[in-house]
């Protein structure tokens, strides 16, 4: 079982851009009309606006609206995952509301931390953007623990 393919399929990530998402070669791109997805807001994106349109030549113009629609399809993918993301979070602040557990986990933070920091250098992404990246997440992610706790603690009150 693929984990990521797996999880953006569960997210709601259309079949299509996956394959074309992780089934590219370095060489490959996706078309620019890949890049409009199947989502309910798919009609208020043009993939093909640019302010540089008619500053450059048109076979520069069309090779870099082909590497956006692959950077597009990317970041549909991203925030599918993300929400999928979410949806487990929610699940655990309900768990730590139910058994009074606190909303944050220094521990498995730092771990988290730790872990993705490894995994943005094996990436050769920048391991302080990654951590910068997480910690933003990890923030939200106690902000709506701490309100399940509330809404939890008010239900029985």
């Amino acid at each position: 079982m693929g984990g990521v393919a797996t999880v953006g399929s569960a997210a709601g990530v259309s079949k299509g851009s996956a394959t074309r998402l992780f089934g590219m070669s370095d060489t490959q791109s996706a078309s620019t009309e890949d890049a409009q997805e199947d989502g309910p807001h798919s009609g208020d994106y043009d993939p093909r606006a640019s302010s540089l349109r008619g500053e450059v030549e048109q076979a520069v113009m069309d090779e870099l609206l082909a590497v956006r629609g692959s950077i597009d399809n990317i970041d549909a993918t991203l925030v599918y995952l993300l929400a999928e993301r979410f949806k487990a979070t929610q699940r655990v602040g309900h768990l730590k509301a139910v058994h009074r557990l606190p909303a944050g986990d220094p521990g498995r933070e730092a771990a988290q931390i730790d872990r993705l920091r490894r995994l943005a250098e094996d990436a050769q992404l920048d391991p302080a953007f990654a951590e910068k990246f997480l910690n933003f997440i990890i923030s939200e992610v106690i902000r709506h623990h701490e309100a399940i706790s509330r809404s939890h603690a008010a239900k029985d009150a």
